[in-house]
């Protein structure tokens, strides 16, 4: 009996996983590539957004990440 049921629980799985690959089909190819690149304004692919920042940003959490990870393992071998 548990390896019948086993069999119909792989195949109604199975059914399922056919079933959600119909459903969630891409979506329509981009346009074709304009005269400039394959921009529309010339605008390069990040579309300008500023990085520099960002890049700060996360630099500044690391290294604020790593002190607090170094101050607790010094404060752990002063007890």
């Amino acid at each position: 009996m548990k390896n019948v049921l086993k069999k119909q629980m792989f195949a109604l799985i199975l059914l399922g996983f056919m079933a959600i690959i119909q459903i969630s089909q891409a979506q329509a190819p981009p346009p074709p590539p304009g005269t400039k690149g394959g921009e529309t304004n010339g605008v390069p692919g990040g579309g300008g957004a500023p990085i520099g920042s960002g890049i700060v940003l996360l630099i500044t959490l690391a290294a604020g990440y790593g002190g607090k990870k170094v101050f607790d393992a010094r404060k752990r071998l002063a007890v």
